[in-house]
């Protein structure tokens, strides 16, 4: 494959680094972490800087925290915009608007550069071992040339349409995604306080109607109170406020979505945006007085008692 560029090694980006150098790509790299690029180059990366990397390289992915910082790493001074060649491909995996990816697409139109727009779902364990869900917006020609990296970093890559309809999917992703946790999150609240062992009703209903993937990824996590971030809050934060932004230039209505992005501004400032986004249940949790965990049949309550007592 042709020398390949990637900037941003969090936790999504590092791992999915990581696979495309098991696959033999040759790699250069960059983020402001340094730590996680000298992990890359004991793996067989290049670093490099960011105008170098648009230099050398003939596809370059991006993912970062928000669409500023995209802008920033691309068209700012010394970005990769800078040294990008005619027929480079860049494709942006970060969770940004529609807006800011059509936006990406116009700039490096102008230099006769590709972009995709393609963010992906399925948190860190699904980047780590290589599974995750690709939505793309661009050319199906430039989509072309991007399966054989999607294919060594995920199990799905589907095109959507044009530059910004990935990220159009993405935002219907995160509505559901986190909306689904809400749901999640406020049912075991209900079914601890009311004297259940958490983990039955569990067992009860994931092999029914309410089952689902987000049930089976968060429920045992927030059963062991485990919530070490493979998406974290503040993340899905932002994704939800891009939702209602998207949502407010339309004039689509979003009401629960627009709780949802209520109660993550409660956790916001009772400090939980590091966590994992299953640590949604805390503002339950919360407003119930109740801890929902494993090993206590009816939860527990705020101050360490079971439920009960």
């Amino acid at each position: 494959m042709e020398k390949t560029g990637f900037i941003g090694l969090g936790i999504m980006g590092k791992p999915m680094a990581k696979n495309l150098l098991k696959a033999g790509v040759e790699l250069w790299v960059n983020d402001l972490n340094e730590k996680a690029v000298e992990e890359l180059r004991e793996a067989g990366a290049k670093s490099a800087g960011l105008k170098e990397i648009g230099e050398n390289c003939k596809v370059i992915f991006t993912i970062l925290p928000n669409g500023k910082i995209v802008q920033d790493v691309l068209f700012g001074e010394g970005g990769a915009a800078e040294g990008l060649k005619e027929g480079t491909i860049v494709c942006d995996m970060s969770s940004v608007t529609p807006e800011e990816s059509k936006l990406c697409g116009k700039k490096l139109k102008e230099k006769n550069v590709g972009f995709v727009d393609a963010p992906v779902s399925g948190g860190e364990p699904k980047a780590v071992d290589g599974t995750l869900a690709f939505m793309a917006g661009g050319s199906q020609e430039d989509f072309d040339k991007l399966t054989k990296y999607f294919e060594i970093m995920g199990a799905s890559a589907c095109r959507i349409g044009g530059i910004g309809s990935g990220s159009v999917a993405k935002l219907a992703n995160q509505i559901i995604v986190n909306l689904n946790i809400a749901a999640v999150s406020e049912a075991f609240v209900l079914a601890a306080k009311a004297g259940a062992d958490p983990e039955k009703v569990f067992q009860g209903i994931r092999g029914g109607l309410a089952g689902s993937a987000v049930l089976e990824a968060k429920l045992p996590m927030i059963l062991g109170r485990d919530f070490e971030p493979g998406g974290k809050i503040s993340i899905n934060h932002k994704d939800i406020k891009n939702v209602m932004a998207t949502a407010h230039e339309i004039d689509v209505p979003l009401p629960f979505t627009s709780q949802l992005f209520e109660v993550m501004q409660a956790l916001k400032v009772g400090g939980h945006m590091n966590e994992d986004h299953c640590g949604i249940i805390k503002y339950f949790e919360n407003l119930a007085d109740v801890t929902v965990k494993s090993g206590i049949c009816g939860g527990e309550n705020k101050d360490g008692s079971e439920q009960g007592n």
